[in-house]
């Protein structure tokens, strides 16, 4: 090497960042890669390779289709040649090799690779063994009927378009998709860093789920599942369990057994083993070979002939030698070949432009949405043309009244510009108006000619009435989106193809999960983690209490709940919104772990905190859940219409600016309530007293209060039962509800302890039995707990006894209550 060439780093210095004589700029090859490498991989991640959830369709899918449209190529025209087609779309549209274009075309044409065809092909399309389409030149193709329900409308703004890669024509962006064509026909492709792999489904199904979701927007997936019952594969065959196909629904992914359809047929002297359909994407001929590569191998024996006798439908013969097993043999058939395969489901797809993987219910609610929006702009534009027609017709009715004017105007004027200005000038005629009566033929004058433009302008009038009720009316909106379900599932749903069967031995998620007891507690800045209650021993009464969780600085434990399992809880805001989670699914941690933000659990609103918990474990009539805010209003709602809680929540109580939701509690509909304030006041008062109200109401006075005081309480009056009532400093006592007299609600109440220097506030008051427990937690963290009946039970007004020594600085902040159903085995 020629050492005056070699330059190093320090000979650099000084040289300008732009060389003034050929005009480079220096750049880093790293960053500039990286960059390079994002773009790229976002072109080919929206741009290519993944589908749009509204429609289900890559790029490539939807110019194919566009542009059979816009030949006019639709499926009651005469077919067209692949090849024209293909011209046409590369041409105007998409911007790579013919290759691409005509693959996508064959795949739509296919019956076995698509449930629902949106290509009807003539000629040579390959076949289930894997043989290729026919040359583009010798094969013809046209729409089908179903095609163009994806198209429908699309020519009346429903859309946005944007200009093609030369800008010489215009294309959607998405098309109007009258049926969820994500979930009907699939989807399958690789992009970069990503892979989506959606199973087709069938229509029927799929419509009456988006009519049910329509109808209950808070239905939860398991009621979708009613509906879809899982993929319908076009070439049939079976889903082997459940548990995939709910883990696809719910989220995102699942990894689905799917068989063939065989069984074992006796014969005379042997019997066989007739297949009758085979798993998705499996090459017959390849699995015909695999089992008789498997067979020369002796990994599978019993088998002495393989026959295919296929011709429009599937029929493969396994001749088995004499004595051989059938179902043994099936058995193998199904380890070692691809008679049994794995669909490895992946619900990924492009909405609002980005890559999302997303549940069964959201990718039916994007649908829903978009149709919602199609149907607007559509009712807008037939509006917006109709307003004009109406604007015409006034104009030749107006010319009708004076008609005499107007020949005469337009006889003495000299141009049609000039007689165009005399009556907008004479008559008030607008602009348009002018224009379409300089265009009447002289025939339109005559009076049946009158008849006929009122009737047009009567029925255009109600058409406007219609357009103008549905853009006002949004369940309107929704009803069309459902009519449009009814007919497509009339005029193209059929029956199932691929069976689901149940696996022996498979079990539910719960079944897998121990109903056991356990404490869930939330810090004040939002940590939420779930213990088993038998990691807390029962101390005695006045105990120390040991480390509940290990907290950063200014965070403590707020709020403790104790639960089994298999509960369901409702998670209730202090902005008065509720949440449903099963116990199960909130994280469980050690005893001093932090927990998990339950932010990352629930759909929580920005400033939104939990006020309080209950637990279900069914939704029993006549129940009712009752709410009360710190500055004393009640409300009632019943327990029903919690049933179905949407992921991003729902309204449980209207809450005036400035106050809080407390305390829930569930009752019967003939409890009594009892609320504390934080100054040691309380109330009681029959729960007739509160009328039921619906979920977005915002209740009535529940108790009087000072400007000081808050609810730091709620309670029902149990028979045999007494009050618990802890204060901030350790401090607390049980007392008998005999001494609490039944009032009117909306009072403020009598003494219920005296809230001294000693004690300090109240800080909980609940329902105990003598048989029931105490957890406590300290602003510290720690936590105890006790049995109830070593607080002894004193007068209204009493002191009370100490509950847990506090070290300095410390105080009680929350408690909860421990049945003895907890304590032993679980509720079933």
């Amino acid at each position: 090497m020629d050492t005056d060439s070699t330059v190093d780093a320090a000979s650099l210095k000084g040289v300008p960042a732009v060389l003034p004589e050929v005009g480079i700029k220096p750049i880093n090859i790293e960053e500039e890669m990286a960059s390079s490498y994002i773009d790229y991989s976002m072109s080919v991640i929206v741009g290519r390779a993944l589908p749009d959830v509204r429609d289900g369709l890559k790029p490539v899918h939807r110019r194919c289709l566009f542009g059979m449209k816009e030949m006019g190529n639709t499926h009651n025209r005469s077919y067209l040649k692949s090849a024209r087609v293909v011209g046409d779309v590369m041409g105007k549209y998409h911007p790579h090799g013919d290759a691409s274009i005509y693959d996508t075309i064959v795949r739509m044409a296919q019956p076995f690779a698509m449930r629902y065809t949106l290509v009807d092909g003539q000629g040579n399309f390959g076949s289930v063994d894997g043989d290729n389409a026919a040359a583009q030149r010798y094969t013809e193709v046209r729409m089908e009927a179903l095609a163009e329900e994806l198209l429908a409308d699309i020519d009346k703004e429903t859309v946005p378009f944007t200009p093609t890669y030369d800008e010489k024509n215009n294309e959607p962006r998405v098309l109007p998709a009258r049926f969820p064509n994500l979930l009907v026909s699939g989807s399958t492709g690789i992009a970069v860093g990503m892979a989506t792999n959606i199973p087709p489904h069938n229509l029927g199904e799929v419509a009456d789920a988006v009519v049910t979701l329509i109808d209950n927007p808070g239905c939860s997936i398991d009621d979708l599942m009613k509906h879809i019952k899982g993929p319908d594969f076009p070439t049939g065959g079976m889903i082997c369990g459940t548990r995939a196909i709910e883990a696809m629904y719910k989220l995102g992914r699942g990894q689905l057994r799917v068989r063939g359809r065989a069984k074992v047929v006796e014969g005379k002297d042997r019997d066989s083993i007739l297949i009758t359909e085979i798993p998705y994407n499996v090459n017959k001929a390849a699995m015909i070979s695999r089992i008789a590569y498997l067979v020369n191998e002796k990994i599978i024996e019993g088998i002495s002939d393989i026959r295919d006798e296929s011709k429009a439908d599937i029929r493969v013969v396994i001749e088995l030698k004499r004595g051989a097993i059938g179902d043994v043999v099936l058995n193998n058939l199904y380890k070692h070949t691809e008679l049994q395969t794995t669909f490895g489901a992946i619900m990924l797809a492009i909405t609002d432009g980005r890559p999302k993987v997303m549940n069964l219910k959201q990718i039916l609610k994007c649908f829903i949405d978009h149709r919602f929006e199609v149907i607007t702009r559509r009712t807008q534009f037939e509006l917006r043309k109709a307003e004009e027609r109406r604007h015409i017709l006034d104009g030749l009715l107006l010319a009708l009244d004076n008609i005499d004017r107007v020949v005469k105007i337009i006889r003495e004027s000299k141009t049609q510009e000039e007689a165009k200005a005399s009556l907008i000038a004479a008559i008030g005629f607008t602009d348009r108006q002018a224009d379409a009566i300089l265009a009447m033929r002289l025939g339109q004058l005559v009076g049946m000619e009158r008849l006929k433009i009122e009737e047009e302008l009567a029925k255009l009038l109600e058409t406007i009435d219609y357009l103008k009720g549905l853009l006002a009316h949004p369940d309107r909106i929704y009803a069309l989106i459902k009519g449009d379900m009814a007919e497509i599932k009339d005029k193209y749903g059929d029956d199932r193809r691929t069976e689901i069967v149940a696996v022996e031995g498979e079990v539910n998620i719960e079944d897998l999960i121990a109903d056991e007891a356990c404490v869930v507690t939330l810090s004040h800045q939002g940590y939420i983690k779930r213990v088993p209650l038998a990691i807390y021993e029962e101390q005695r009464r006045g105990g120390r209490g040991k480390k509940g969780a290990d907290t950063k600085d200014e965070d403590f434990i707020e709020t403790i709940f104790t639960c089994t399992t298999h509960d369901k809880l409702l998670f209730f805001t202090s902005d008065g919104r509720v949440y449903a989670e099963k116990a199960y699914e909130i994280p469980e941690a050690e005893r001093t772990s932090r927990g998990k933000a339950i932010i990352n659990m629930l759909n929580l609103r920005e400033g939104e905190k939990i006020a309080a918990f209950i637990k279900i474990r069914e939704f029993v009539e006549g129940q009712f859940v009752v709410m009360v805010t710190e500055k004393g209003i009640i409300k009632k709602t019943c327990l029903a219409d919690y049933r179905n809680v949407r992921d991003n929540g729902i309204i449980a109580i209207s809450i005036d600016e400035g106050d809080h939701l407390l305390g829930v509690r569930l009752t019967h509909g003939t409890d009594e309530i009892m609320l504390v304030t934080r100054n040691g006041m309380s109330i009681r008062f029959a729960e007739d007293d509160v009328r039921d109200t619906g979920r977005a109401a915002r209740g009535v006075r529940g108790m009087s209060l000072d400007d000081d005081d808050i609810i730091v309480g709620v309670t029902i009056v149990e028979q045999g039962s007494t009050v618990l009532v802890c204060c901030e400093n350790g401090y607390g006592k049980r007392t008998d509800f005999e001494s609490y007299r039944l009032q009117g609600r909306g009072g403020k109440g009598i003494k219920t302890i005296v809230t001294s220097e000693r004690n300090g506030k109240v800080v909980f008051a609940d329902t105990v039995h003598q048989d029931d427990e105490l957890m406590m937690i300290t602003s510290g963290g720690i936590l105890i707990r006790t049995s109830v009946d070593q607080i002894r039970e004193t007068g209204r007004v009493a002191q009370g006894v100490t509950l847990i020594n506090l070290d300095d600085g410390d105080t009680l902040i929350s408690a909860s209550v421990i049945k003895p159903a907890l304590t032993g085995e679980a509720p079933a």
